[in-house]
């Protein structure tokens, strides 16, 4: 199972967590003054760099801009690109430039709001130009889609696990006392955090205490139970 976490700014913890058995590495990538823990295209390119070959680097982008997105892809040359803007202000039409125009080794992962049914069609509408989905909250008010610390309805997201054809892995509030819940509800490829795996209180520094008891949730539930690769 994908356990993805976010938004690491230190490489030496990013490192840890990739030992540990977290295998998709996030971290923002652009300084837009719009979220927490944004690094400089430069501070990107290392920690994508500096991961073990085993662990995929995902770079979050805030940028809503299809030429600033191919820039941010050269210059961090990340394994995944997550779209974490509302979903239509990077839309069908400009996903489906990026998916042309990225190189082919970089994947697109697209964040989708868990509101209500409408999010089931936004999922069928995304997932052909997609190698991922994400599945987040949203809260009104909060920049793009996630880093809320909220859980949304599973039976919406399980509803859009069972109708993609490509892998989605689930977000929004996960801890490590509901992970086995999430999983069992939802059934998705991965499960993701980024405020629960903070120090609390804290919208920046990781705690490497709670993200080693997400990841032990996390494969405990693997062990006892089939899960989706």
């Amino acid at each position: 199972m994908i356990i993805q976490i976010y938004a690491f700014t230190r490489i030496e913890q990013a490192q840890e967590a990739a030992a540990l058995g977290v295998n998709h590495i996030g971290f923002i990538a652009g300084d837009y003054g719009l979220v927490f823990a944004e690094l400089s295209y430069a501070q990107a390119r290392l920690m994508a760099a500096s991961l073990p070959d085993q662990s995929h680097s995902v770079a979050l982008t805030m940028s809503t801009q299809v030429d600033e997105i191919l820039r941010m892809a050269e210059e961090v040359n990340p394994n995944i690109i997550h779209i974490s803007t509302d979903p239509l202000d990077v839309g069908l039409r400009e996903t489906e430039q990026l998916r042309l125009r990225l190189p082919k080794n970089i994947k697109l992962l697209k964040a989708i709001p868990v509101v209500d049914e409408s999010s089931i069609d936004l999922a069928i509408e995304f997932a052909p130009l997609c190698d991922f989905l994400l599945l987040d909250s949203k809260v009104r008010g909060m920049p793009g889609v996630g880093a809320t610390g909220r859980t949304h309805d599973w039976t919406i997201s399980n509803r859009i696990v069972q109708v993609v054809p490509i892998p989605v892995i689930l977000a929004g509030g996960l801890t490590a006392e509901n992970a086995a819940q999430a999983i069992q509800a939802v059934h998705p490829a991965g499960v993701d955090s980024n405020t629960s795996t903070n120090i609390p209180g804290d919208p920046v520094e990781k705690d490497m205490v709670r993200i080693r008891s997400f990841v032990k949730a996390v494969h405990s539930m693997e062990a006892s139970t089939e899960i989706p690769e």
